[in-house]
């Protein structure tokens, strides 16, 4: 008999065998999956590597910043102005065979405007603009920066091929990586002076015909190798200082166009009173004054927030808050009326124009006495009579109380500073010849400077300590008759102090009977505090 087998065969449903078909083949795709993701990880991390030493320059189309969005430093327009015209007409220059220079650096102190000047200078001139700081060169990994020095000239060449017009490199703070070489005691850093050299070299191979043009900024042009700022690397040095009054002037100008400004404002005013203030000092003033008059729930910034801003610019915010015992506000109000008591009765100094003994910043009390014209030189009775004004806080302290405090360091400090310069660096020591005795403002390179020593004699330097203890001497001898012989006026604005806080030149005039206050004549000492 044959069996019957049909009913043996299992029928399985569509559903099931997909469900079945997916669970058999999830292991294999999840494996195929994790095998592309590793081979991708390590495809990334291959491309990272090899564009470690790309460099991170950051890349813009001129047009954005112009000149008109400088101001004040006109002299460094008219030098850079000769860059512009090249790259906008290199044949004018190339026809007689003349050469642009390769590089130029800007030099000048800090917030002075050199990058913003390099801006101007791609956008008057509608370049590309390669920005690039020195410190980004200088990595922990050996050869990294001598590669980024060479992928941004092949940038920059590429960039200045294309828009036919050339381009412009700026490396900003550039002594990070320029800094003089040294192969002494010691050693030095063989990664930045491989970057240095690579700089070198690629400064050297420059074609002025694709109208590449490198600029670079520092505010320390005497840390830099000397290869560097030989001709035919850095070529021109061009001198951007802190403006004079027009353009401080002509700063503000810039700054306020985006500030609704009250109609009694005198920006002519606030130049005068920010001499020695840097772009940046500027700049941060009106946007102080628009942030207080924005507090103050104001419609427009007046007179009153600049002036407030400066001071706070200046020496810091108030700190009205600020709990002082009866004794410590009787102390600090006989130190500020005795240097502001001083610069009325000193001739040749600067009058003050504001005294508070409410504490801002770091300073117990401040008492401001702003110069009232740029100046460049200072005669010796200028400096003596500094030097009594700086000597007036301890002095009234002393005859209000037979007693000085800590809060006469700075001061101090800047008599004993300001007395060295006088002897050492200015030549006017009346003992001694007139000479300059020692290295000013030097900085020391491990292995060259430690062992040099002084460079004059040790009866020489006994000479110069007399000559400083005797103008220090004499300067507080005279603070200290002047005061004596004025104790009343001393005592009645010392009060005055006291029950006001703060009070300013008129205010003073009237209470004390005095005349107008002589013109400034003082222009590098900052307000005076306790």
């Amino acid at each position: 008999m044959i069996k019957d087998n049909v009913n043996d065969f299992t029928v399985v449903p569509p559903e099931l065998f997909w469900r079945q078909l997916f669970f058999q083949l999830l292991p294999i795709v999840g494996l195929i999956a994790f095998f592309w993701f590793i081979s991708y990880r390590n495809s990334q991390m291959g491309n990272k590597l090899f564009s470690f030493g790309k460099s991170r320059a950051q890349v813009s189309g001129g047009g954005k910043v112009t000149f008109a969005d400088v101001a004040g430093v006109d002299e460094a327009k008219e030098e850079l102005q000769e860059v512009i015209e090249f790259l906008k007409d290199p044949k004018k220059f190339e026809r007689l065979g003349g050469k642009i220079p390769k590089g130029v650096l800007l030099v000048g102190p800090p917030g002075t405007g050199k990058t913003l000047l390099a801006k101007a200078v791609a956008g008057e001139a509608g370049v590309p603009f390669f920005s690039l700081s020195g410190s980004d060169f200088v990595e922990m990994f050996v050869g990294v920066g001598a590669s980024r020095v060479r992928d941004l000239f092949e940038q920059g060449r590429k960039a200045a091929k294309v828009s036919g017009k050339g381009g412009i490199i700026f490396i900003d703070e550039i002594d990070a990586v320029g800094r003089q070489r040294f192969a002494g005691i010691g050693g030095g850093n063989d990664e930045r002076e491989q970057t240095l050299n690579a700089l070198l070299v690629e400064m050297d191979g420059f074609n002025t015909v694709s109208g590449l043009i490198l600029i670079a900024a520092t505010n320390r042009p005497d840390t830099l190798d000397p290869a560097l700022l030989r001709p035919g690397r850095f070529d021109r040095q061009v001198v951007v200082g802190l403006p004079d009054i027009n353009g401080r002037e002509g700063i503000l100008k810039v700054h306020v166009k985006n500030i609704k400004l009250g109609n009694e404002v005198n920006l002519r005013r606030v130049a005068q009173l920010t001499v020695y203030f840097s772009g940046a000092d500027l700049a941060n003033v009106c946007n102080e004054a628009a942030l207080l008059a924005a507090r103050r729930n104001k419609e427009t910034v007046g007179m009153e927030e600049m002036l407030a801003a400066v001071e706070r610019v200046t020496m810091g915010p108030e700190k009205k808050s600020h709990v002082t015992s009866k004794k410590e506000k009787e102390m600090t109000a006989y130190h500020e009326a005795g240097h502001a008591l001083l610069s009325l009765l000193v001739e040749g100094v600067d009058t003050f124009t504001k005294v508070s003994i409410i504490p801002r910043g770091m300073a117990g009390g401040y008492t401001l006495t702003p110069p009232k014209e740029d100046k460049h030189y200072m005669s010796k009775k200028e400096l003596k009579g500094i030097m009594v004004v700086l000597l007036g806080g301890m002095v009234g302290e002393e005859i209000h109380m037979n007693d000085t405090t800590t809060g006469v360091s700075n001061d101090l400090q800047k008599v004993g500073e300001l007395a060295r310069n006088m002897v050492c660096q200015y030549g006017m020591s009346e003992k001694l010849d007139k000479l300059s005795f020692g290295r000013q403002n030097h900085q020391m390179f491990l292995g060259r400077d430690l062992f040099e020593g002084k460079d004059y004699s040790e009866e020489t330097a006994r000479k110069i300590d007399e000559e400083i203890h005797n103008l220090v001497r004499a300067s507080y001898d005279t603070a200290r008759d002047l005061l004596a012989r004025n104790r009343d006026k001393l005592d009645l604005l010392a009060r005055r102090l006291i029950e006001k806080e703060t009070i300013d030149i008129e205010e003073t005039r009237v209470l004390l009977g005095l005349p107008e206050p002589q013109v400034s004549q003082n222009p590098e000492i900052p307000p005076q505090t306790a």
